[in-house]
Formats: C-alpha cells, structure tokens, sequence
C-alpha cells in the first residue's frame, strides 16, 4: 500500500499527470515484491500485512516464540527440557492449533544461528510505540520461559541482555525482573502447599522453614522496595505495580488476549505480598 502512495506522489511531482500512473504503478510493483518477502519468511510473518488485532497478534508472537528459540538454543544445542517449557508456554496462552503450529514455526526460526534478533526486535518495538509496560512483559514472559528449569545458564543469561538492551532495559532492569520472578515462584509456593496432595515430612519442613523466614523478605522483593522503606513508599510502590501490570491496561495497549491471562498471575503475586506487608506492618 505504502508502495504505490508514495510512488504516486513522487510521479506526480516529477512528470505531472503521466508520473501519477508511472508511480502507481513502480509502487504496485514494489508492495508485491514486499509483501511476497514476507509471505515466503513462513510461520506469523504471512499475517503482517493484516489489520487490527490479527497484526498485532501475529508480531507479538513471533517476537516471543522467536526469541525463545533463540534463548534456547543459546548453549548450542536446544534440549528436549526446553522444547517442552516452549509447548507449556504455549499451552498457558491458550493458542488455538493454528496459532500453534505458527508459534512453533517462529520458535524454529529463532534456532537459526543467523537469526536476526536485534532487528527482529526492533520492528517489534516499533510496533508496540515503544511501550515499556508492554515491552516489560514480553520481557517477564521470556524470563519465566528462561528460568523454567530452575536456572538460567550464561549464554542464555546473554542472549537476555541483549533482547533487553535492544528494548531499552538496562541491565541492572534485567537482573532486578529475574530476581522479582524468582521471589514471586518461592512466594507463589506457600499457597500451592495447601493443594492437598500428599507431602513428605521433609518437604514440610522446608516449606515451613520457608514461609517463616523468607516468605516476608521475597514480598518486598515483589514489589520492589525493602523493609526499611514507610509505609507511604511500599504503598506507592504497589500502585506502580499494579498499574503497571493492570491487564485492562495491556490490552488497550495491544498485549493480546493469551498474553494477559499471564499479566493476571502477575497481579495476583504482587496483591498477595502487599496483603502480606500490610498484614505485618499493621497498615
């Protein structure tokens, strides 16, 4: 479409009347190559040229899917563990068959030692208007992926910086969201203690161990503040979470609807550790 605008225009300018159909025509040319480019890139890529929510489903997951790939295979060879975190993401989001099979095709060109993550990304960003909150969960989603096996090895660790660097996140940014996903997963725990299935003695008394030392000091970490700041502070600083984190937000900023239904754990986290620092400060 843009092809043919601006081709019009420049005829026009240049040669009048006859320059008008010269450049609609160079400009029809010109969108057909563009748009076979990216119908023969495979996988989301063929609904770029859609409109509305379609478009902006189709580049948020293909900036997801292709970046986890890249994660993944960031210690040279993608393990089965890591093919299986993959699918559980894409099981947490609800993807249709389609929309599978396509997550999995982005998930294989990201594999690509030539893949070109940066650019990727920065077509992403400029899609998005460079909205940090919604730039930050894709970034918390990716991060969850990374530290689904319980670790997240060094080149991965590298491959996050620069995804991060690349969105406009410094490192110490990076670090802190790591650190904040991994106080929510101990956080989360104590609730899934009372599930009712059968635990071990030993596994009890690790939890118990748990909840009476830590529980508190991974709650600040949640919301990002420390014991030693007033109440006024962590109040704020759960506001600033919240809002941040708001699903009604995100989605009237374009996270789709697959996406938001992990920003709604996210919520529940911080809600629960601000219950819990009110509860002990007495607030």
């Amino acid at each position: 479409m843009y092809g043919k605008i601006i081709g019009s225009l420049l005829g026009l300018a240049i040669l009048k009347l006859p320059g008008l159909f010269l450049g609609l025509l160079i400009g029809y040319l010109f969108d057909k190559v563009y748009a076979k480019e990216f119908t023969d890139r495979g996988g989301f890529a063929r609904f770029f040229n859609a409109q509305g929510d379609v478009k902006q489903k189709a580049i948020f997951f293909h900036a997801l899917f292709s970046s986890l790939g890249h994660i993944s295979k960031a210690d040279g060879q993608v393990t089965p563990e890591e093919i299986a975190i993959a699918n559980q993401l894409m099981d947490n989001m609800q993807l249709s068959a389609d929309a599978r099979k396509e997550a999995q095709q982005a998930f294989r060109e990201g594999k690509a030692s030539d893949f070109p993550l940066e650019k990727m990304l920065n077509e992403f960003k400029i899609h998005c208007n460079s909205k940090r909150n919604v730039l930050q969960v894709f970034l918390e989603i990716l991060i969850s992926a990374a530290c689904a096996d319980g670790r997240v090895t060094r080149g991965e660790l590298l491959v996050l910086e620069k995804i991060a660097k690349t969105l406009g996140f410094h490192s110490k940014d990076l670090h802190f969201l790591i650190s904040t996903y991994e106080a929510e997963q101990r956080f989360r725990s104590r609730f899934n203690q009372n599930s009712g299935d059968a635990r071990s003695r030993k596994r009890q008394q690790q939890y118990q161990q748990y909840s009476n030392e830590n529980s508190l000091s991974d709650a600040y970490k949640i919301l990002g503040v420390s014991d030693s700041d007033d109440d006024k502070s962590v109040k704020r600083a759960y506001k600033r979470q919240m809002s941040l984190h708001h699903p009604d937000k995100l989605s009237a900023k374009g996270l789709p609807q697959q996406a938001l239904e992990l920003a709604k754990n996210k919520t529940q986290d911080i809600q629960a550790a601000y219950e819990l620092i009110k509860e002990k400060r007495g607030m």
